[in-house]
């Protein structure tokens, strides 16, 4: 039966990404595990590897290839010996086995098989052979041969695979039990792609309509990230009800303990003021667990575990890596953490766990000498604390005037989760951390 290859979700947020590179061609033969493709998504390129064997048929979306609908299919495989004339009038998207390639080293949690989509907006045309084929059970050759070998019914064992397609799993497990009946296999709900409104497409007369002259401006489209931050970002600022919150925090004892910890760590290791801020957050979350939660609509979800996401800024945009458990890690650990996901960020080469799923984020603009801002939330959580510069400034010390290295801070929260009075307890325990960082080692 013809296997259909879809454009994956690599992320449970995708919606569309670009297929940079085929990695197969037209008649190679592939087994499970073989990479295929690179696609490019709003984060990250990724490689992506077969779930089953065969030889590929046809490409039917070329390399280089932008803004793919996932669920797409991109390619045709044929079982082992199957003969060509099963393709009689086919066209992309009917009803045929499918299946989603996985993307290499991802989370199994997050990355899972696709259902078939809507036909696309452009069909290709069909792709001309003769003859028919007869309808038969839907399983993997490998499943059929290890069927044949154990002496078992393919038609009583349930299959797992896309569109309840038989795959060796559910052959090694109808050879450990008895089979009961194949259960009907469901559709998952189709994928939704939602446009960024006016930010996509007739840019020129958006801005004819404004005043704007043409051709006084270049106008470069949006990419993949571009467009998903102006999205995500106009529902955060737009649906979600939330309210500022800031502090100052004196910092000269927190630079002091950073030199003198510099001054003695391993070779290699270097302790940055971000490092300090994230151990100081994720203690300040667990002190003050009310605040490191989430919205959902059917409650609020309190997390075990802080999981600090980082803003990071890269070619075209801004990425979130995590530090996971931030809590539980010294300061040497979540300073060789953040270099290496800092660096693969800006490679474009973070895997999805590694940038969704944070509880909490910062983002730190002092390198840039914004003294303060007010950042947008990062769904679904709950705050996110913005980190202006340390600069000298005039303070007042038991009724005497002096100067200290004072570093403003700014929490945004979300107010159906995190309540004024919760937000001001936070943000007390961080300032008592950052200006008595001996208690961060505590």
């Amino acid at each position: 039966m013809p296997i259909e290859i879809l454009m994956p979700a690599l992320s449970p947020t995708m919606e569309e990404g670009t297929l940079t590179k085929w990695l197969v061609k037209k008649g190679d033969t592939i087994s499970s595990g073989d990479l295929l493709a690179e696609i490019e998504t709003d984060k990250a390129t990724m490689e992506i590897e077969a779930v089953e064997e065969g030889l590929v048929f046809a490409i039917l979306v070329e390399e280089g290839s932008t803004e793919v609908k996932v669920n797409t299919p991109i390619a045709i495989l044929l079982e082992e010996d199957e003969d060509p004339s099963v393709m009689d009038n086919y066209t992309p998207g009917a009803t045929v086995s499918v299946l989603a390639p996985a993307p290499v080293e991802a989370d199994p949690a997050q990355v899972a098989p696709q259902p078939a989509p809507a036909a696309p907006t452009q069909t290709p045309a069909p792709i001309p052979t003769s003859g028919t084929s007869a309808a038969r059970v839907k399983a993997s050759p490998l499943a059929k041969r290890l069927a044949k070998d154990y002496g078992l019914d393919l038609a009583q064992i349930p299959g797992s695979g896309p569109n309840g397609r038989i795959i060796k799993a559910d052959v090694e497990a109808a050879k450990a039990q008895p089979v009961q009946a194949t259960p009907v296999a469901q559709a998952a709900p189709q994928a939704q792609t939602t446009d960024v409104g006016m930010l996509r497409g007739g840019g020129a007369e958006y801005l004819e309509k404004l005043g704007i002259v043409p051709g006084t401006y270049d106008l470069e489209p949006l990419d993949g990230m571009r467009r998903v931050i102006a999205k995500r970002l106009t529902e955060s600022a737009r649906d979600v009800p939330h309210f500022p919150l800031n502090i100052d925090c004196e910092i000269d004892d927190l630079l002091a303990m950073r030199k003198e910890l510099n001054g003695q760590a391993p070779e290699g290791v270097k302790i940055s003021v971000n490092d300090m801020l994230i151990r100081a957050c994720a203690i300040a979350l667990k002190q003050v667990p009310e605040a490191n939660a989430s919205f959902t609509p059917d409650g609020i979800a309190y997390h075990h575990h802080a999981d600090v996401a980082v803003a990071v800024a890269i070619d075209g945009g801004l990425i979130t890596p995590i530090v996971r458990e931030a809590e539980n890690k010294g300061l040497s650990i979540i300073s060789t953490e953040m270099k290496d996901l800092a660096a693969r960020a800006r490679e474009r080469k973070l895997k999805p766990q590694e940038f969704q799923g944070g509880t909490f984020s910062i983002s730190n603009l002092g390198m840039f000498g914004i003294q303060s801002f007010q950042s947008i939330l990062n769904q679904p959580q709950g705050m996110i604390l913005s980190v202006g510069a340390g600069a000298p400034r005039p303070v007042v010390k038991e009724g005497e005037l002096a100067v200290a290295t004072v570093m403003t801070v700014t929490l945004t929260c979300d107010h159906r989760v995190v309540d004024g009075s919760i937000g001001a307890r936070w943000l007390q325990a961080f300032k008592r951390l950052i200006e008595q960082p001996i208690t961060m080692m505590l």
